[in-house]
C-alpha cells in the first residue's frame, strides 16, 4: 500500500487509540488516589516517551524565553487544570459521555476566537454552534442518557476540560509554538507541567508510587503512552497528509471513546445519547474552520476536538 493510500488507515488507528485514553482514564481512576497524583505519573509517562523520540530525533529542549512561557501556558491550560477536572468528573460520569464532552472544544474556540477577533463571524458556524449546544442540552435532559439524575451536576465540571483546551488552542493559535515543532513543544510542556504538578501534589497530599502495578496503574500507563505515541505520529500525519484531513481524526476518537467505554467498561446509552452524538459532531463539522491554520510543522492543534492532555 503507498503512503497515499495508508493514510486513512492511520488515521483511523490514530482515533481508535486516542478514543482508549477515555476509559482507561476512568479505570486509572479506581484506585483511589488524587487527580494530581494520576497527572504526576502521567506526565512521568509522557516525558520519557516524548523525550526519547525527541533525542532520537537530535532534538532536546529549547530554553529560550518564549519557548520557556510557551511550555508553562500550554502545561497549565492543556494539562493541570483540565486533567484535574477530567479525573474528578470522570468518577461520577461514564467515559463515553465524556468521550462525547470532549467533542466541544472546537464549539468553545469558535466564540473564544470571535471574542479576540482572530476569526470571522459567519452564519454556517454559529448553526454548527447552536447544534453543538443542544447536543450538551439533550445529554443533560431528565432521562434522557445519565443513568443518575445526581450526574447533571457533574456536566459542568466536565465541560472545564474542553474549555481549557479551546483555551490553550487559542494561545496557541494567536502565538504559535515559539519556533518549535510539535513534538519539541508538547515535550517541554510535558517536563514543565510535571514540574509544576509535583509541589501541587505533595501540598495536596496525593503523592503516591504506583507499584506494584495494578489494573488502574497499568491503564493509567497505557493511556499516557498511547497519548504521547499516538500525538507524535498524528504530527507526522498532520504534516505529510495536510492539516485539514488530519483534523478528521477528532471524528474517530468521539465514537471510538463511546465503543471503547462500552468494550472495557460495559456502559450502554439510550438513543437519545446516539442523536446526540450525531447532532454534536454535525455541529463540530459546521464550526471548524474550512481551512485550519497550519503549524510551523503543518500541524492544525489536535486539541481543537481532541482530548489529548501535555
Amino acid at each position: 500500500m503507498n503512503r497515499r493510500g495508508a493514510m486513512p488507515a492511520i488515521l483511523l488507528s490514530v482515533g481508535i487509540g486516542w478514543g482508549a485514553t477515555q476509559p482507561l482514564g476512568k479505570i486509572a481512576t479506581s484506585s483511589g488516589h488524587g487527580p494530581f497524583g494520576l497527572i504526576f505519573w502521567q506526565l512521568v509517562v509522557c516525558v520519557l516517551v516524548l523525550g526519547t523520540i525527541s533525542l532520537a530525533r537530535g532534538r532536546g529542549l529549547v530554553l529560550r524565553r518564549a519557548a520557556l512561557r510557551f511550555y508553562v501556558v500550554v502545561a497549565v491550560l492543556g494539562t493541570l487544570v483540565p486533567n484535574a477536572a477530567f479525573y474528578v468528573s470522570v468518577t461520577r460520569l461514564p467515559a463515553g459521555i465524556m468521550s462525547i464532552l470532549i467533542s466541544t472544544v472546537p464549539l468553545i474556540a469558535f466564540p473564544l476566537a470571535l471574542i479576540l477577533r482572530s476569526e470571522r463571524f459567519s452564519f454556517r458556524r454559529l448553526i454548527g454552534l447552536l447544534l453543538g449546544l443542544g447536543g450538551v442540552a439533550m445529554i443533560a435532559l431528565p432521562g434522557a442518557s445519565l443513568p443518575d439524575r445526581a450526574m447533571v451536576a457533574f456536566l459542568p465540571l466536565a465541560l472545564v476540560g474542553p474549555l481549557f483546551y479551546a483555551l490553550e488552542g487559542t494561545y496557541v493559535a494567536r502565538y504559535g509554538m515559539a519556533g518549535m515543532d510539535p513534538v519539541q513543544a508538547m515535550f517541554g510542556a510535558s517536563v514543565a507541567g510535571l514540574l509544576l504538578c509535583l509541589p501541587v501534589t505533595l501540598a495536596l497530599g496525593q503523592f503516591f508510587w504506583p507499584l506494584p502495578l495494578g489494573r488502574p496503574e497499568l491503564a493509567l500507563a497505557a493511556s499516557s503512552s498511547l497519548h504521547a505515541l499516538l500525538y507524535a505520529t498524528y504530527v507526522w500525519m498532520a504534516a505529510r497528509a495536510g492539516a485539514v484531513f488530519a483534523a478528521q481524526t477528532s471524528y474517530v476518537v468521539t465514537g471510538a471513546g463511546v465503543l471503547w467505554a462500552m468494550l472495557l467498561l460495559g456502559e450502554r446509552f439510550s438513543p437519545v445519547l446516539w442523536l446526540a452524538l450525531v447532532i454534536m459532531l454535525f455541529g463540530v463539522a459546521l464550526v471548524q474552520p474550512r481551512s485550519p491554520a497550519r503549524s510551523p510543522a503543518g500541524a492544525r492543534d489536535p486539541k481543537q476536538g481532541l482530548e489529548c492532555s501535555a
